[in-house]
């Protein structure tokens, strides 16, 4: 009986090793196997930093130094495309924030922006003088910024000169039958001296001599100098008042030598004034300064504009955008600024290769025509239709670099 229940416990302990072994055989190289993918698929995932390539971990997360998220070193081996490529999967295009769009034609529009000045126009403004000499007995307009309008009094003048004339006028008018020379040379001279002919008719017809003369305005609009002060002594020609009419007005731009290509006259100039704040003025360039100042490099760009409510006031600051039509480049293509790298001497940009699951980006060069604010005008280097990287790009070369592969920096 003892022998028998020995046997009985000795065959199941050889059925429970047997057991293990066989699971050991058929389940330890499944284990190892799975390992194995397991720790080559860790391998091959590496995250970096785009801006310190020195930092290499195998788990996602923020660069040490910079706190920048951390994008894949190395993508999945799946992906068939140019070795001098570099491969992004999906996970690594959101991490990156990078985005693609399509190479179009579209009309290319070049926007300038200009400042200037708004000042009065050279054309309506007028000096008011004196012709005949004499002192200011009275001043009518008595300080800068006045508002006169044409044919208003300005000041009274007495004119020793004018007396004498006066006097030789009513002489010569007693014998102007016989010495009609003598009478006739009277009245040119006080006609030299801008006085009408109705005045001398009065002269003439009161036989009075008249001491003091009244100086008329013949113009309207705001006195921008006073000259002269009741009592001074003026000479014939003497200025005393700068008078300039505000009803339409000048609006000076500068505009630098590299916006020369883009403006003609006619353009259309959008702007807007400093002190009137959500007001839009436009007008159309009616000159350009064919000489450049060589202290500012500047010309000037004229616009003319009516200024009836008088809103418009001269030194106001304005800045204006002029939307020139470039027709030379009509025909070619326009991308984003954004999808452009500078290095000084080359323009590159990232084009998406077709035909894969992934995407996949190669560096291509560009050659750039102007620049139209936030894009720009490609003359050679891609087609219609191709796509290529508009946000991120400098993520999609900074993997390119780490890689070994071209980039900006390198060929």
């Amino acid at each position: 009986m003892k022998k028998l229940f020995s046997n009985k416990y000795l065959r199941s302990a050889i059925l429970v090793l047997g057991g293990i072994l066989i699971g050991w055989i058929f389940f330890h190289p499944s284990t190892k196997k799975d390992e194995k993918q397991t720790t080559e698929k860790a391998k091959k995932q590496i995250w970096t930093c785009s801006m310190h390539p020195q930092i290499k971990v195998d788990h996602p997360g923020k660069c040490p130094i910079c706190a920048m998220d951390l994008i894949p070193l190395v993508q999945s081996e799946s992906v068939k495309a140019d070795s001098t490529a570099i491969h992004f999967t999906n996970e690594a295009m959101q991490l990156a924030n990078v985005s693609t769009s399509m190479v179009s034609k579209i009309k290319p529009v070049k926007e300038v922006r200009l400042y200037g000045k708004v000042q009065a126009d050279e054309r309506s403004m007028q000096n008011q003088v004196a012709h005949f000499s004499g002192r200011i007995e009275k001043l009518f307009v008595n300080f800068t910024g006045e508002t006169v309008r044409q044919g208003q009094t300005l000041a009274i003048i007495f004119s020793p000169e004018l007396v004498t004339a006066q006097q030789e006028l009513l002489e010569a008018a007693k014998s102007k039958q016989t010495q009609p020379e003598i009478y006739e040379a009277s009245k040119e001279r006080l006609h030299h001296w801008m006085l009408s002919p109705a005045q001398i008719a009065g002269i003439e017809n009161s036989g009075r001599v008249k001491t003091n003369f009244e100086v008329i305005s013949n113009t309207s609009g705001i006195v921008t100098a006073k000259r002269v002060n009741a009592g001074d002594h003026v000479s014939e020609g003497d200025v005393l008042f700068d008078v300039a009419n505000l009803s339409s007005v000048w609006v000076m731009f500068d505009a630098y030598e590299n916006d020369f290509p883009f403006l003609r006259i006619g353009n259309n100039i959008s702007f807007t004034v400093q002190a009137l704040p959500g007001t839009n003025f436009a007008g159309a360039i009616k000159f350009i300064d064919p000489v450049i100042d060589p202290n500012t490099r500047v010309a000037k760009v004229r616009v003319e504009i009516g200024n009836a409510g008088g809103k418009l006031k001269p030194e106001m600051f304005v800045n204006g955008i002029v939307r020139a039509n470039l027709d030379q480049y009509r025909d070619k293509l326009v991308i984003p600024r954004s999808a452009v790298l500078w290095t000084g001497k080359r323009s590159i940009v990232y084009v998406k290769q077709p035909g894969t699951n992934e995407s996949v980006f190669k560096m291509r060069e560009v050659e750039l025509g102007p620049m139209l604010g936030n894009s720009y005008v490609i003359l050679n280097g891609l087609s219609e239709g191709e796509e290529i990287v508009t946000e991120g790009t400098f993520d999609v070369d900074a993997a390119a670099q780490l890689e070994g592969k071209p980039s900006m920096m390198e060929r």
